[in-house]
């Protein structure tokens, strides 16, 4: 018994094998924390500033061609430049742009300017889309081939600590020290794990590479639509967001069904202690070798949590649901990494991986209208558990359309030999 638990715990085998994936590790969870920690400041700055709720939600408005255009053609650029410097610069250009943001907020430049934060969120933004292609096409060239399932592992893991602790942070130094303090805060992570990726070894391109263009952004797309055990992982995720995540019920749910406002936060939370659990309990993922099934089924466990989620009589069940919820979502999650990791050629994954960074971006952006659409027209119970129902058989519809994914086998498929072949020819094993 004491063997199989055992068993269950996170790998950490690439943490102790490849100093570069631990600064990479490492300095992405300080750039996720830091950025979770402006994201809570920002629009609290803003309504403070304006008392406007349609302003505070005008940021994401102003975010997302740039999210769009930056994550495009960050992931072209990423499979032509040199992936750890184009890491480095966008670092420098966050902290730069942080660095505005915190003299604002403490009156540098006089009263606080609103149109100023509008300016800096867009760069701010825009230097992250190009960033994080770089830094998921870097993952897999810093640790062995049969590692990257315990690597994407322990990078969920580091995201979702950013996610569970950034906001609290924030919260709290808000309410200690003001607002401006956040954005300091930011910026020492930011140079910290700038410093990271600078000390990390160089990664050159092992073949000749695609300058980036519109044509080499439009050369990923149709390779990521012509496979479709990739177009499945992109499927499964766009289907389970934006037909099942119901964020935008959670203040509704809690005022208008529960009458317990003052519990909001262990909801926001819910999801990401269940994705935390289960990570932690993920060493069991290396023995799983039918990727594509494990995704269909973890996300369609997760359409069906949230549809509990919206059944439950209690409050602590709704959260117990949400919680499973995101266990089921983390290892969804998990399992698409490494069929990405595995089996995307190394002149490809950049751009490979801002389109996927599109896709886990604006499928919430989709979920967050559907579910407040539905409330309205209905109710938010039954825009929760709708949602969690159609998601289940979103996902259902693609695996028994898209067959190759369904039976997608880490050991025999085509791409994911050819991918361990070329890295044992470049020694990489």
């Amino acid at each position: 018994m004491i063997a199989r638990l055992r068993a269950l715990r996170v790998d950490v085998t690439p943490l102790r094998t490849s100093r570069d994936f631990r600064l990479l590790l490492v300095a992405g969870t300080v750039f996720y924390l830091g950025a979770m920690v402006t994201y809570v400041a920002i629009p609290y700055q803003v309504y403070t500033l304006t008392g406007s709720n349609f302003l505070v939600g005008a940021i994401g408005i102003a975010e997302l061609v740039p999210l769009v255009v930056f994550g495009l053609y960050g992931g072209a650029l990423a499979d032509h430049v040199d992936r750890r410097r184009l890491l480095v610069w966008t670092g420098l250009a966050q902290a730069a742009a942080t660095a505005v943001l915190a003299a604002n907020a403490f009156g540098a430049f006089g009263d606080p300017s609103v149109p100023l934060v509008f300016v800096v969120a867009v760069v701010l933004v825009s230097t992250s889309a190009m960033q994080r292609p770089s830094r998921e096409a870097l993952m897999p060239r810093t640790v062995r081939h049969d590692e990257l399932v315990a690597a994407n592992a322990l990078f969920s893991l580091g995201m979702q600590v950013g996610v569970l602790l950034g906001p609290a942070i924030g919260g709290l130094l808000i309410a200690y020290v003001g607002l401006g303090w956040c954005f300091v805060v930011d910026i020492v992570g930011l140079v910290l794990a700038t410093v990271m990726y600078a000390a990390m070894r160089p990664y050159p391109h092992r073949a000749e590479t695609t300058p980036p263009s519109l044509s080499g952004v439009a050369e990923g797309m149709r390779y990521a639509v012509g496979r479709r055990d990739l177009l499945g992982t992109y499927l499964v995720d766009i289907a389970a967001m934006v037909l099942a995540f119901s964020v935008v019920l959670f203040p509704a749910l809690v005022s208008e069904v529960f009458a317990r406002p003052e519990l909001l936060g262990l909801l926001y939370s819910a999801e990401t202690v269940g994705a935390l659990v289960a990570t932690a309990l993920s060493g069991w993922t290396a023995r799983v070798h039918h990727h594509g099934r494990a995704i269909v089924l973890a996300a369609a466990a997760y359409g069906g949590f949230i549809a509990l989620a919206g059944l439950m009589p209690s409050f602590w069940l709704v959260a117990l649901a949400l919680a499973l919820a995101g266990a089921a979502d983390m290892i969804s999650g998990v399992f698409r990494s490494t069929v990405w990791s595995q089996t995307i050629p190394e002149a490809m994954r950049g751009r490979l991986a801002g389109i996927e960074m599109l896709s886990y971006s604006l499928g919430p952006l989709g979920g967050q209208v559907r579910a407040g659409v539905t409330a309205d027209l209905w109710s938010v119970r039954g825009a929760i558990t709708s949602g969690g129902i159609a998601c289940v058989a979103g996902v259902t519809l693609t695996a028994v359309w898209l067959r190759d994914f369904w039976s997608y086998d880490t050991r025999t498929d085509e791409h994911a030999v050819a991918e361990r072949e070329a890295r044992a020819a470049a020694g990489e094993v």
